[in-house]
């Protein structure tokens, strides 16, 4: 015969098998909550996600290798946060969690720019080789952190194991929803409109809002030790991220573009995209070609016209415009 199943927080005492259930306080928040809790959440970890990739491109390049490590650290980070969230939200009271979830995300994303770019600016070319590892500590403690979130919602949601189904599976659907959303509004829009660091800072403010917000409204007190220095170290990484120079001179929709002075030539400068040398002008000399493809498509033009004439010719990607100076 099959033993029965506890419906409350109480054990069947005596009974082998029995399962005991600790219910969610339900109605501590409401489905629509619990949704946008959940959309919110895991968007947050895509949008991290991609705008790491931009953010470790002016420093190590945007390789197969590269994005794999990212893609690899936000996936181990998502396993593990939601199995310490998981294992949180039965050992603590659950709706006391959400509130320094989204303050520690937010302070951590937040945190994320400063890191990678202190550590590839005054790290030097051999400490280069390293931001790989930083960026994978730096990506994943906010991932982990949010994600979390989802089962501390699954907790709160759930009152007994006849509608375990239904709650489990309309968040984690709705949470699947939220990393698509994200993947294509950040690829799409937000990389298009704005820089990477300011996506980051706009997603670790509204983090910051979000976990004051639901740290007074479902810890009935404002816990000021936890709340404020969740907050300082948020303020703090906002604060460096101002401080600490960008790799970029401009960023365009498709690389970082910086103009470096030649340190071999004082009027020379090359344009550079990311990690890679793609023009190079002599300020002074327009005749001056320093690489060798540049060189031989002069050489083809030379050859159809007299030395020293203009010629009407329409040219296609512009650079650092060396073609058309020369």
């Amino acid at each position: 015969m099959t033993p029965p199943i506890a419906k409350d927080s109480k054990d069947a005492p005596g009974l082998p098998g029995s399962v005991k259930v600790t219910a969610g306080a339900k109605g501590t928040i409401g489905p629509n909550l619990a949704a946008t809790l959940v959309f919110g959440s895991s968007g947050s970890v895509l949008v991290i996600e991609l705008v790491s990739l931009r953010l470790l491109a002016p420093y190590v390049g945007l390789t197969l290798q590269m994005s794999t490590t990212v893609i690899g650290v936000a996936l181990a980070a998502i396993a593990i946060g939601a199995w310490l969230g998981g294992r949180a939200a039965d050992v603590l009271t659950a709706q006391r969690l959400l509130g320094p979830l989204f303050l520690a995300g937010g302070a951590l994303t937040l945190a994320i720019s400063p890191l990678v770019r202190g550590f590839g600016e005054w790290g030097g070319a051999d400490a280069r080789s390293q931001v790989l590892t930083l960026a994978g500590i730096a990506i994943f403690a906010p991932a982990a952190v949010l994600s979390a979130i989802s089962p501390v919602v699954v907790k709160l949601r759930l009152a007994n194991l006849a509608e375990t189904g239904t709650v489990v599976g309309r968040l984690s659907g709705i949470g699947t929803l939220g990393g698509i959303a994200a993947t294509f509004g950040t690829g799409f829009v937000l990389i298009t409109l704005f820089s990477v660091t300011t996506i980051l800072t706009g997603l670790g403010i509204l983090l910051l809002v979000g976990g004051m917000l639901l740290t007074v409204l479902l810890w009935r007190s404002t816990a000021p030790a936890l709340t404020a220095s969740l907050l300082v170290l948020g303020i703090c990484a906002g604060s460096a991220t101002a401080v600490i120079p960008a790799a970029c001179d401009v960023e365009t929709r498709y690389h970082c573009a910086r103009v470096l002075a030649d340190p071999d030539r004082a009027t020379g400068r090359i344009l550079e995209l990311d990690t890679l040398q793609h023009s190079y002008v002599d300020l002074a000399d327009p005749t001056y070609l320093r690489f060798s493809y540049v060189q031989a498509i002069a050489a083809v033009l030379d050859t159809f016209r007299p030395d020293g004439t203009p010629i009407n010719a329409l040219h296609l990607g512009a650079g650092g415009l060396t073609i058309p100076r020369y």
